[in-house]
Formats: C-alpha cells, structure tokens, sequence
C-alpha cells in the first residue's frame, strides 16, 4: 500500500512540474492563454480553408487563433527581430484577420497579437484600425484596376531585395 502513495506523490508532482513548465513555456512564446483553434504553419498539419469574407472579398490566414475568454485571438507570427513598434504592415494584415474572425465568429475579437522574434505586441481591434484596413483595401483594388501604379519606396534596404530592382525605373539608388 506505501508504494501506491508513493506512486500517487510522485505522479502529483510530475503533474505540478508540467504545469509549472508548460506556463514558464506559454509566457516565453507571448501565446494568449487559450486552446489553439487554428494553425497555419509548417509545425503542424495545414489547415486547408482560409478564413474568407465575401462581403469585403478577402482571405487569410492567420498563424494562429487562440480561443481564449475574450474570443478568437489571431497571432501573425513574424520572424525578424522585433521593431519599436509594430509595422504599420503588419498591423492592418493583423487587422484584416481581425476582420475575418469578425465575421465567420459574429463577434469582434477585442485584439490581435503580432510575434516578432523576441517580443509580442497586442493590438487593439479598434473601429479606426477596422476603417483604415477598408480604406487600404479599397487603395489597394484601384491599383490594381489602374495600369500605372507608383513604387513605394519608404523601405530602401526592401526596394534593394525587391526581385524587380534591376528594371524598375523608380527603384532607389
């Protein structure tokens, strides 16, 4: 009979290890805490269907949807270091998975989290980002109905990578 208690003592403390364990790695990785719903990268099996919006005609899919107490979080994992803060690009591709979730849930989720290397930034889902991302869709769908569209060149290291670079006209020195 002491070996069963001794069994019990043991397996409560490899219990309480792992669950120590899995919380220390939870907060390293800056995940929400929730069960993951939705996986879109090469760790796991792909998820087939993206998330769709035929209202806004868009699709995405995000890294990951954390179903937490709030709702469904989408997490934009990026992997170079992290900036001041994030992106602006980054931000509204965060805001348009907001957006999907919106609306294949029927519920807004409160924000969305973008994972650079080192650190996470949560960002609010907010009407203004919402405006701003339709705003940027709608600029977006005239370029592409336009058969002259200037370069952005606000980045020079991207214009340099860019594939198109040795014939672009507008490319940066």
């Amino acid at each position: 009979m002491g070996w069963l208690l001794a069994v019990a003592v043991l397996l409560g403390i490899l219990g309480f290890w792992l669950l120590v364990h899995s919380g220390i790695a939870r907060r390293e990785t800056e995940m929400p805490v929730g069960r993951v719903v939705y996986v879109d990268t090469g760790d796991w099996k792909r998820c087939e269907r993206p998330l769709y919006s035929a209202q806004h005609r868009l699709a995405g899919r995000p890294d990951y949807l954390v179903h937490t107490r709030q709702g469904l979080i989408p997490v934009e994992v990026k992997s170079g270091p992290a900036p001041y803060k994030p992106y602006q690009g980054h931000v509204l591709q965060l805001g348009a998975y907001c957006l999907l979730v919106e609306e294949q849930e029927g519920r807004k989720p409160p924000h969305g989290i973008v994972k650079y290397a080192h650190r996470a930034f949560e960002v609010g889902y907010s009407p203004a980002l919402r405006a701003e991302l339709l705003r940027t869709l709608e600029l977006m769908r005239q370029d592409l109905r336009s058969t002259d569209v200037e370069r952005s060149h606000e980045e020079p290291a991207r214009c340099r990578r860019c594939g198109y670079h040795n014939r672009c006209e507008q490319r940066l020195a």
